[in-house]
């Protein structure tokens, strides 16, 4: 499995690249048995990361008394549906019906609009070739370290979103949605996915976004905008990110 070369836009000093390299070859040196090594993937957490999971995990604690599944539009490599599957093991392990429901085409994106902005273009944000059955096995042994690991409480859709979200949707009428998260960057999908989900949500669920308020990926405020209005929520930031944002349906 090759990996293509990195495309992901950063904000940090011209010198981080290099010192991110540094990182990731003692990373790949790393002299801790296999047995330990699961165990202390912390070693290697930067705040950056670190900050990411406890946004998961503060979103995953705001809907645990409410009904319906957790979809995230645009999961790439993964690493939000592992950490999902993860807090469900850890929050209610028992509750068969909290499906972590992940969405991505893997093949970057489809197109890009006007919306969107000069610097996202079509491909974009890829991953490798087949990369979704190599998550399906690592999601997978993820719930197999938490009860009623006999039942598959996750899915894999594959495939442009504007059409596999409403082609789910139908397919199981009796999805509730309590956690939603866009990480889609474009205003089409984006507002595909919010107009898709407007009568699946209820009081309670929450809506978490990876680039609300950002001039670099101005599409998916529109699409925001345009479906359930920027004055009928709050929209909160998450404290400890610049990015990340949440409203909850009220």
């Amino acid at each position: 499995m090759t990996t293509p070369s990195s495309s992901i836009i950063t904000f940090g000093p011209a010198e981080e690249p290099d010192r991110r390299q540094q990182f990731i070859e003692l990373m790949r040196a790393c002299p801790i048995p296999d047995g330990e090594l699961l165990l202390n993937m912390g070693l290697f957490l930067t705040p950056q990361t670190l900050s990411r999971i406890l946004f998961m995990d503060f979103l995953y604690q705001k809907v645990l008394e409410v009904q319906g599944v957790v979809m995230e539009f645009g999961c790439r490599w993964g690493q939000n549906a592992s950490l999902l599957t993860a807090l469900r093991g850890i929050y209610e392990p028992f509750n068969r019906l909290r499906t972590v429901v992940a969405f991505d085409s893997f093949e970057g994106f489809p197109s890009v609009d006007v919306q969107d902005g000069a610097r996202m273009s079509q491909g974009g944000y890829a991953t490798t070739a087949g990369y979704e059955t190599y998550l399906d096995q690592v999601l997978r042994h993820q719930e197999q370290e938490a009860p009623l690991d006999h039942l598959r409480k996750y899915r894999i859709v594959k495939g442009d979103i504007c059409q596999t979200l409403p082609a789910y949707l139908a397919a199981h009428p009796e999805t509730m949605i309590a956690l939603a998260y866009f990480d889609l960057d474009l205003y089409a999908p984006t507002r595909a996915c919010l107009t898709a989900i407007r009568d699946r949500i209820t009081r309670g669920t929450v809506l978490g976004f990876d680039e609300l308020n950002d001039p670099v990926t101005p599409g998916e405020t529109l699409a925001l905008k345009e479906v359930l209005g920027l004055d009928r929520y709050a929209v909160r930031r998450y404290r400890y990110s610049a990015r990340t944002s949440y409203l909850v349906i009220e």
